[in-house]
């Protein structure tokens, strides 16, 4: 499976529908680690932790588990600011 990635704008009219599309991509049969690159994040508000934190809470639920990869500095911030960083760790 091809590791997901995180559009350049996350916002919360845009957070529903981009965790939907990725939740539909999902094979039946998933690695037991889906990867996400968030490299390419650059305008995002606290909804981008809600979108990350729904993907985590289905992977799980499906026996996989989320792999964050490229947080920008600002991502991480955000996710240690609401304290959700440990449940997002980033490669």
């Amino acid at each position: 499976m091809s590791p997901l990635k995180l559009p350049t704008t996350l916002l919360h009219d845009q957070a529903e529908v981009c965790l939907a599309q990725w939740v539909a991509q999902l094979p039946a049969a998933l690695p037991p680690s889906v990867a996400l690159d968030a490299s390419e994040l650059a305008k995002f508000d606290s909804s981008a932790l809600a979108v990350l934190l729904g993907l985590r809470r289905v992977l799980t639920h499906k026996g996989s588990a989320l792999q964050v990869k490229g947080m920008t500095p600002r991502l991480r911030e955000l996710a240690s600011l609401y304290g959700v960083m440990d449940l997002l760790q980033s490669a």
